[in-house]
């Protein structure tokens, strides 16, 4: 009944789509050039031979998956689609994809945009991200007999309880799935309790994922630019996190004068409206994009480009993880791990909850209650490099102690690869 009037309503509903896609197209959360991907067209031709699709909602999840691409792309008989979401997401496939896969954007889920993609396509196997259950894609996909793994699946406290009150819609949405691989044992079980058909576990592919990657001669000259300057790094910060960074620096600025504090926003399109909210507080700033700029004479590094959080966290050994302290959900805190920073994050972490706590325990990162909390940390880590060093060890460690997960990965996905062969 629910799947019946959800298809109704997307159906009948063309005419607002079309008009909250425009919106979005004004606002750049659309890619005006490649726009009719998103309504299931496409400007490339499907490679011969079997063709893996995998779909990933934004640039966390398709991270994640890179190494799954690049193993499937050593099989040589095949060729990899990936789908993502948004522009951010599309923009960063465009710098890391390996060399033989396809990007394009997915589908708006309605079910004639479904239906012109998968056409096109015709994909032999499905291989979905973490927790993407559109429902036309899903059952569309489905009737059409390709079978459909869920990696790294991912079913939070909020998504677990919005589900239970819809248990035959999702459990019609799971059903099309031959396998769902859990990201932690707690995931697996959700997955079963809400019915999937069969559910093992691996393990977390985000423990598989290479370090960030770095252009080494820019990594150079900013650390000769940078020198001995104490440093700290705000990552994939969410609005109202940066204000907070721009206090902390006026903060710790007094103990540590030659402080640079750095700011990389999730989104740079918000760059210009950081920009004025720190020159607000009276802070001197450079943008990372202008070549110019004199970063011994300011107090800011505002990161206004994309696909380069590797490039910083090497250059910073103190680590905060943005979308935690006043966003909600936080950012990956494996990727500055992996690079042995020390890692800090706010209490808000629901969507890594489980390395989260893990990370804590293992000494391996610290949740901070708040600002202030946040601003002894800091204080603390910059005056005592022994401190910074042994908790970027531990952060390295914890990040580098899972990596067979990909081949566990890979054992469960071998029987469907062979028949697809």
């Amino acid at each position: 009944m629910i799947l019946t009037l959800y298809r109704g309503l997307t159906t009948l509903g063309a005419p607002l789509i079309s008009y909250y896609l425009r919106r979005r197209l004004k606002r750049g959360k659309e890619d005006g050039q490649r726009f009719g991907e998103r309504l299931g067209q496409t400007g490339q031709p499907r490679p011969p031979g079997r063709l893996v699709w995998l779909h990933a909602a934004s640039v966390g999840e398709s991270v994640s998956m890179l190494p799954v691409i690049e193993r499937l792309l050593q099989n040589g008989a095949l060729s990899v689609l990936v789908t993502t979401g948004t522009v951010s997401s599309a923009d960063l496939m465009a710098k890391r994809l390996p060399v033989g896969a396809l990007h394009q954007y997915a589908p708006v889920d309605r079910l004639a945009w479904v239906r012109r993609f998968l056409d096109h396509w015709k994909p032999d196997l499905a291989l979905w991200a973490e927790s993407e259950f559109w429902p036309n894609l899903v059952t569309e996909a489905a009737a059409r007999n390709i079978p459909m793994i869920l990696l790294n699946g991912r079913i939070s406290d909020r998504s677990f309880a919005r589900w239970r009150r819809q248990p035959r819609l999702i459990r019609k949405l799971l059903s099309g799935f031959v396998l769902c691989l859990g990201q932690t044992p707690l995931d697996s079980q959700r997955l079963t309790a809400l019915g999937a058909r069969q559910v093992a576990f691996c393990g977390n592919l985000k423990f598989a994922a290479p370090p960030l990657p770095v252009d080494s001669a820019l990594l150079s000259r900013l650390a000769g630019q940078m020198g001995d300057r104490p440093r700290w790094l705000a990552a994939s910060t969410h609005a109202g996190e940066e204000l907070m960074a721009g206090r902390l620096h006026l903060a710790l600025a007094a103990q540590y004068p030659r402080l640079l504090t750095i700011i990389a926003p999730r989104h740079p399109n918000r760059a210009d409206a950081v920009r004025d909210q720190l020159v607000g507080l009276g802070l001197k700033l450079a943008r990372h994009s202008d070549e110019t700029a004199d970063l011994g004479q300011s107090d800011v590094l505002l990161v206004d480009t994309l696909g380069e959080l590797g490039l910083f966290m090497r250059l910073s050994p103190i680590v905060f993880m943005g979308k935690s302290m006043l966003g909600q959900g936080g950012q990956n805190p494996l990727e500055p791990a992996r690079l042995g920073a020390s890692v800090l994050f706010g209490p808000h972490m629901e969507n890594f909850q489980d390395i989260a706590r893990r990370m804590e325990n293992a000494g391996a990162a610290l949740r901070l209650t708040d600002e202030t909390a946040l601003a002894e940390a800091l204080r603390c880590r910059l005056g005592d490099p022994a401190l910074v060093t042994q908790a970027g060890d531990a952060a390295r460690a914890f990040a580098t102690a899972e990596d067979g997960v990909l081949d566990c990965v890979f054992d469960e996905l071998r029987p469907w690869l062979s028949l697809i062969g």
